[in-house]
């Protein structure tokens, strides 16, 4: 087998692994802090960035294959480990989540209201919505809104 094959390759298993920390870090922390109802493998197919993976799986490839030295590439790699592991931190997890999943101060409207609040996750067919006048988490049908 080829450098660069083996280099996609490695580069691809270290970043799902990288990834499910991330996610994992977030359903733990975000998710289940606002009792959102998704399941984690539904988190993780939803909200990959396909150009953000292809990106750190060439690199990362490419630091465990093409560098001589291995200290560096354990250097590199744990330290991406420790990042990725930290979003089990309640803190982090929280923050990371709120970054990736929130939008603050949105209005949606349907056939007879208008909600304005945080969109807390963007579901495959509904909103987890927190409205400022209700002063509650409400879920929205997407197919209800008007665009």
């Amino acid at each position: 087998m080829s450098k660069f094959v083996q280099a996609i390759l490695s580069g691809i298993f270290f970043t799902f692994i990288l990834d499910f920390f991330i996610f994992l870090g977030i359903k733990l922390n975000y998710i289940d802090f606002y009792q959102i109802d998704v399941y984690y493998n539904i988190l993780f197919a939803d909200h990959q960035n396909i150009f953000i993976f292809t990106i750190f799986s060439f690199i990362l490839g490419a630091v465990v294959i093409y560098i001589k030295s291995n200290k560096v590439s354990i250097i590199l790699i744990g330290v991406m480990f420790l990042l990725t592991l930290s979003t089990l931190f309640q803190s982090v997890g929280h923050f990371v989540g709120e970054k990736m999943l929130m939008k603050k101060n949105t209005t949606l409207k349907d056939s007879r209201y208008t909600y304005v609040g945080n969109i807390y996750y963007n579901g495959r067919k509904t909103i987890t919505f927190y409205d400022y006048e209700l002063k509650k988490i409400i879920l929205l049908n997407k197919k209800d809104l008007k665009k």
